[in-house]
């Protein structure tokens, strides 16, 4: 799994260890602005989701959700951590969060919270096999179905949907799939982006066809994102 983008640096220890002994890898960053910087932001679509650390400093803990909800490709789930005295600071922000954790218990519900969290958003479920609502796309025998039909995809058309399906409401630009999926030596035009979605749709059917929407002017998302509103 890709990294998770953490808050602050570093990490209580206690946190630091829970999420290591889970198998996840931490980079953090000790400014709440650092989520905006052109590096990371360039580096979006390598996060797996977010982790904060509202124990010693809840403002930049909020600060740092805030920036996390304003990126172009938001990253979602995000876990914030605090102590229970700070647990009504989170009334009316569950817009800047997916889920909280309270101490003491945090070292030992962060890891299942997580878990949870990339479950409801249909990643995590089982290694070989990525799930979003109807879409099953099986890692170890390069098939894909949707509503348990078995789609008939050319290997390209089948490692663009696997590669969309792997980061579901994130947007992407045409180049940024040229590259990634068919690779930096690839000279083909983005127009074969446009093709191969325009394939893919038409073999996921009438009824599934949203699953891969267009982003105007910028490029393609698979799957919901939902409203992000402004920061009170």
């Amino acid at each position: 799994m890709d990294p998770l983008l953490c808050y602050p640096d570093p990490l209580p220890p206690e946190l630091a260890l829970a999420l290591s002994r889970g198998g996840y890898d931490c980079r953090c960053v000790d400014r709440p602005d650092l989520v905006a910087s052109q590096e990371l932001e360039e580096a979006a679509d390598f996060w797996s989701g977010a982790v904060v650390s509202a124990l010693d400093d809840l403002t930049g803990a909020l600060a740092f959700c805030r920036h996390v909800r304003k990126r172009e490709v938001p990253l979602s789930p995000l876990l914030i951590v605090v102590a229970p005295a700070q647990i009504p600071d989170l009334q009316l922000r569950d817009d800047l969060f997916d889920d909280f954790c309270a101490q003491p218990n945090a070292p030992a519900e962060i890891v299942p919270r997580l878990e949870h969290l990339f479950w409801r958003a249909g990643r995590g479920l089982r290694p070989d096999i990525l799930e979003y609502g109807p879409l099953q796309v099986n890692l170890e025998t390069y098939q894909a179905a949707v509503a348990g039909r078995v789609l008939d995809l050319t290997y390209m058309e089948y490692e663009l949907l696997r590669f969309l399906a792997a980061h579901p409401a994130k947007v992407f630009t045409r180049e940024t799939l040229l590259s990634r999926v068919w690779g930096y030596e690839y000279y083909g035009g983005a127009r074969t982006v446009d093709v191969h979605i325009r394939r893919l749709r038409a073999k996921l059917g009438e009824e599934h066809a949203h699953l891969i929407q267009t982003v105007r002017s910028v490029g393609y998302r698979f799957g919901q994102l939902g409203w992000i509103p402004a920061a009170g």
